[in-house]
């Protein structure tokens, strides 16, 4: 059944990099391979920040200055006016996984928002834990606000660590009638296998890309064209508009 045609209850949403490559912000690896003119492998990994820890900082350092000068879209801002909208009606549940590392979609509004990969916002201290948050640059071995040790890293999941809020995520997705990905490769796991995991917990899903994914063929239906386009006239659908 198309999932345009049946009122979901339980909304679980995850976003890729699609959704802010709108906005100016390139997307993770784009198809040279490249990200920002690196290599994945050279500032994604943490074997890459032990080998060389100061071109790893100056590379989120520059990702994290780059944030003031791109604004939400389209497509961030319905999926906020759904989060408010759908938490105002006591519709059910909502969550918003996101892949991405920038702050578009809290300065869109939306509050219901797990960052599975982490944020460019927050530093990590290797030290004692902590996740503060970080507006400025990490070059230079700034001292972490909690324990005082210059041990802070970027607070991003790199290439051979576990994403956040796996428990939480696992939870929504069970729970949820309508699975939505927007803007995804459907390439990198565990991101990529949501969709199977929705269908088997009974969920309807739905893909909004800009072009068919690599797990599109999983999906109950798929709409492709620009998010910006695409993601406000799904969020009317689903409000009743």
């Amino acid at each position: 059944m198309s999932a345009r045609n049946v009122a979901p209850r339980n909304i679980v949403i995850l976003t890729g990099a699609g959704v802010s490559a709108e906005s100016g912000v390139p997307t993770f690896r784009g198809p040279d391979g490249l990200w920002e003119g690196h290599r994945v492998e050279d500032v994604a990994t943490p074997e890459a920040f032990a080998r060389n820890p100061a071109l790893v900082q100056r590379f989120y350092d520059d990702r994290r200055a780059a944030l003031s000068r791109v604004e939400p879209n389209a497509a961030h801002r319905a999926l906020a006016r759904l989060d408010t909208e759908w938490a105002a009606a006591s519709r059910g549940d909502l969550l918003l996984i996101t892949q991405n590392v920038d702050n578009l979609h809290e300065r869109a509004g939306s509050t219901r928002l797990l960052h599975m990969h982490g944020e460019l916002q927050r530093a990590l201290c290797t030290g004692c834990g902590a996740a503060p948050g970080w507006q400025g640059a990490l070059s230079g071995g700034p001292p972490c606000p909690c324990c005082g040790a210059a041990k802070l890293r970027p607070d991003i999941v790199w290439f051979g660590e576990m994403p956040y809020h796996m428990d939480a995520i696992a939870a929504a997705i069970d729970a949820c009638d309508l699975f939505v990905s927007i803007g995804t490769s459907g390439a990198v796991y565990p991101a990529a296998g949501f969709v199977a995991w929705a269908r088997d917990a009974g969920a309807r899903t739905l893909e909004i890309n800009l072009d068919p994914s690599a797990g599109t063929a999983m999906f109950d239906e798929a709409r492709h064209g620009p998010a910006g386009t695409l993601v406000p006239l799904w969020v009317d659908e689903v409000l009743g508009r």
